[in-house]
Parts: structure tokens; C-alpha cells; sequence
């Protein structure tokens, strides 16, 4: 509603109703892909920017609404012995009750973190009338940018793993095939030995602590954010005009290893000028990033291409293609080398393909308490939901 109150009266303020531009990040990247694919944006939206996220990601959508929402009525006190009964009651229900029924816990989970990011959109038959792979064609008009952060996983890995940020804690292999483990269960022992074996490839018989904790922290920002905006990527590109990144401005986080790249939400300062607005917080090489991702977009936004428009670029920003799949690595040091393809494709080609065919082995389903959820067994989220 708010998009098309912008197409109907956007002009009165000095804007083209006809070149609305939409973006995002996380969560709110997540949106800007579902407004895309929504049949009731059809021709209200030009162009989107999705960063770090996509609605192809396992927690973008919700397979099991009522199992959440009855445990929500269960904890507000409203009746669940008919669904007609529990919507009536939850709309009417204090709404700072029905928000605090759901503390999502970040110490001691027992499976990963991903797992449980419950309340989130819902294939409804209205908004989204299939699922968000089935969709695409709504966002044939549409140009759009997405890409992630060369370690978006880490803020996750954190939480699953807090030894990640402990320079003298030290974690085994057992540790890391663990949080493989929590990552495949609706493959069983053979997706967690496949998916191992894959992100151990490069260790030696000894490998460093520093390599170890990489590997977790690739693993997570490969399976939550990179793989499905990959995936997306080829969709989208199959009907309009399509651009990938990835962002790799090291973390500025004084607590983190210095290893760190750039984490989960680290591209937002730059794309809104913060190095410029505090500058005694910054050097001159965070104001060079910033600059020229303030050009892209807003190059993007007036024109669809990213590389015209009134802001000068470090560098010429080709066009995504499925078949060779360049992108743009964005950094301080943009420069020929930065133009890539095939981003991470050993470990696309595996989640997309190789994981998929995969059997599954039997799932039950997620139970809830006053504490952390725990997962007997996963029914939700999984990769399977995910890539078509």
C-alpha cells in the first residue's frame, strides 16, 4: 500500500512515479525480494536492491504459521481448539503480550541460530499466492541488484560457536562437523559428511585455529545468505537486467578476530555516508568504499545501470549472467580485479545440486517452551524449502 500511495502521489514532491526504486538489507532485503514477487506490485516498482537476503532464503518464509501461532495463543491465554478462534483472540489480544509470548534466546541453543527466526512471511495465497520460486515472472520489469557480505554468517557463527571470537579458546573438527551437522539435519548423516567434506578440503593434517573458524563462519554465510541469493540471481536473471556483488570491507568491530571480513549489516554505513557524516570515526579508505557504493546505487536507482548516471565509478560494473556469473567485489580497493564470475561456485553447484539429491531421512517437527525452542527433529526452514 505504501508503494502504490508512492506511485499515486510521489510526483506532488518532485519524484517520478515511473522510476521507484526499492532496498533493502537483512530482514528488510528479504522484503524488497517478496515486494518484487508479489503480484500486487505489478508495474509499481522500476528497480530493487536486495543486500543480504532474499526470499529464497531458508528463514525468509514461515512453512508452519499455525504451529507458531497457536504456541503464541497458548502464552497470551487465548483459545486454540479452532482456528477461527485463536485469529479472533490474537487480534483482539494485548499486543506487547503477544510480542514478548516469543524471546528468542541466543545462549545455549541447540540447534543453530537460524532455526529459530520463527516469525517471518507466509506463502498466504494473497500477497504471496505460491512460493516466492514459483514467482519471478512478477519481477520480469524490474531491475535489480543482490548480493551479500563476504561473511554475513558471521553474526550467526558467533551464536552457535562463541569460541569464533575467543582468540585463546580452541575449537576441534568435532566442534565444526557439529555445526554441520545442526545445518543438514534434514539430510542426515550423509548431507553433514558431504558438506564437511567439501568445506575441509583445503585443512591440512593440522589446521590452524584461525582456518577452523573460518570455515564455520563460510559455511553459515554460504547456506543462510549467499547460496539463495545466488539462486535468485539465476531466476531473476532469466527476465530483466540483474547485477551480483559481494561485499568485503573488513569488520570494524574492535572485538572481533582480525580475520573478520565484513559481517552481517557492516554495508549499511557505507551505503548511507556514515564515513563522510562522522568522518573522525573513519579513514580515508571507508569513505573511498562509501563513496563508491553511494555511486552505484544512486546510479542504479536514476538509471538501472549502476555504472550511468551523474556519480563517477572506480570501475565498470558488468551485468550478471547465469552462464558465467559475474560480480562486482566491493571494497576500499575496487579496481580491474574486482569485475569476478563465479562467486563461490564449487559450493553453489553443491547446495543446489549435489545436496539436493540427497535423500532426505524422516523429520517431525519443531516444539516450543517458555525457554529456547528446541528441535526434536525439522520439518522447517530447511535447504529443501528453499531452491526449487
Amino acid at each position: 500500500m505504501a508503494i502504490a500511495w508512492v506511485k499515486r502521489n510521489i510526483r506532488a514532491f518532485g519524484g517520478d512515479p515511473d522510476n521507484i526504486t526499492i532496498f533493502g538489507e537483512s530482514a528488510g532485503s528479504v522484503s524488497v525480494s517478496l515486494q518484487t514477487l508479489s503480484p500486487y506490485n505489478k508495474g509499481l516498482i522500476k528497480r530493487a536492491i536486495s543486500q543480504s537476503g532474499v526470499g529464497l532464503c531458508s528463514w525468509a518464509i514461515q512453512e508452519n504459521p499455525l504451529f507458531w501461532a497457536t504456541k503464541i495463543a497458548q502464552k497470551v491465554g487465548c483459545p486454540t481448539d479452532t482456528t477461527t478462534a485463536l485469529g479472533n483472540c490474537l487480534r483482539v489480544a494485548d499486543p506487547e503480550a503477544v510480542t514478548m509470548a516469543y524471546h528468542l534466546e541466543l545462549l545455549n541453543l541447540q540447534y543453530p541460530l537460524v532455526y529459530y527466526l520463527a516469525f517471518t512471511p507466509v506463502v498466504d495465497g494473497d500477497f504471496l499466492p505460491d512460493r516466492p520460486e514459483n514467482l519471478f515472472a512478477n519481477a520480469a520489469d524490474i531491475d535489480y541488484i543482490a548480493g551479500v557480505n563476504n561473511m554475513d554468517g558471521h553474526i550467526f557463527a558467533g551464536v552457535d560457536m562463541p569460541a569464533l571470537n575467543r582468540p585463546l579458546v580452541k575449537i576441534t573438527a568435532d566442534d565444526v562437523y557439529n555445526v554441520v551437522k545442526g545445518l543438514t539435519l534434514e539430510k542426515g548423516a550423509q548431507g553433514a559428511d558431504a558438506a564437511f567434506a567439501l568445506y575441509t578440503q583445503m585443512w591440512n593434517d593440522n589446521p590452524e585455529q584461525q582456518v577452523m573458524k573460518r570455515t564455520v563462519v563460510d559455511l553459515e554465510t554460504d547456506y543462510i545468505f549467499l547460496i539463495p541469493t545466488q539462486e535468485a540471481l539465476a531466476l531473476h536473471y532469466a527476465n530483466a537486467k540483474t547485477y551480483s556483488y559481494v561485499f568485503s570491507q573488513p569488520s570494524r568491530m574492535p572485538v572481533y578476530p582480525g580475520w573478520v571480513g565484513a559481517d552481517h549489516a557492516d554495508d549499511l554505513q557505507y551505503v548511507f555516508g556514515k564515513p563522510f557524516t562522522t568522518p573522525l570515526g573513519y579513514w580515508p579508505k571507508h569513505r573511498t568504499v562509501s563513496a563508491a557504493m553511494i555511486a552505484y546505487w544512486t546510479n542504479f536507482a536514476r538509471t538501472g545501470d549502476p555504472n550511468k548516471g551523474a556519480s563517477t565509478v572506480p570501475i565498470g560494473w558488468v551485468p550478471y549472467t547465469q552462464e558465467v556469473g559475474n560480480y562486482l567485489e566491493i571494497n576500499s580497493d575496487i579496481n580491474y580485479d574486482s569485475v569476478k564470475q563465479g562467486l563461490r561456485a564449487p559450493y553453489v553447484q553443491f547446495w543446489t545440486s549435489t545436496y539436493q539429491k540427497l535423500p532426505d531421512v524422516a523429520t517431525a517437527s519443531l516444539e516450543y517452551s517458555s525457554n529456547p525452542p528446541t528441535i526434536n527433529s525439522l520439518v522447517l526452514l530447511g535447504p529443501e524449502t528453499s531452491w526449487p
